[in-house]
């Protein structure tokens, strides 16, 4: 399972480390696993609430993928330890939209214990692109935690430099093979 970076303007006084493992299913669906490990009571984590699109889901403790196929456009997907979602479509660097389409509705199960919050998504990119079916998908992957003095950390696979920006191309490090039959 791959650690994630702490952006380095924003310490953490609550995570000790993230990690992330994304995985393919043969039907082209992307299968995700968040690890979050820590001081969890101190975490501002969002409380359980309906499955449902949410809306700036980031200014909370909030895990996020995004996805490209190649070329400039893109999507993103947030999902809160709430069990709400959001996902948005991008023609290229941060220009894009929020798509609100029920039928994305990502599966999300947290489980938390003593120093660990564990959130697992299952998302179907195919159904906003047909380039995400079975060619080489290149993924950004992150998570943005809240602590309960109010302060943000961010973390990604790898960070571009300046203030941290998830949507920048360096921040696509995880590239997964095309699917094959």
């Amino acid at each position: 399972m791959p650690e994630l970076i702490c952006h380095p303007h924003s310490p953490s006084r609550v995570a000790r480390t993230v990690a992330v493992e994304a995985t393919r299913t043969a039907h082209g669906k992307l299968s995700l696993h968040y690890a979050l490990h820590g001081d969890v009571a101190r975490m501002n984590v969002p409380p359980p609430a309906p499955a449902r699109s949410g809306w700036k889901l980031w200014r909370r403790t909030c895990c996020e993928v995004f996805v490209r196929a190649g070329g400039e456009s893109y999507h993103e997907f947030n999902f809160s330890p709430s069990g709400e979602w959001a996902a948005y479509a991008f023609m290229g660097y941060r220009e894009g939209s929020s798509l609100t389409d029920a039928a994305l509705n990502p599966q999300i199960a947290v489980e938390s214990r003593d120093g660990r919050l564990d959130l697992y998504a299952l998302v179907d990119p195919p159904r906003l692109s047909p380039t995400y079916m079975r060619g080489r998908l290149h993924l950004g992957l992150a998570v943005i935690i809240e602590e309960d003095t109010g302060g943000m950390s961010y973390w990604a696979l790898k960070h571009a430099s300046g203030k941290p920006d998830f949507h920048h191309r360096d921040a696509f490090a995880l590239a997964l093979d095309e699917l094959r039959h």
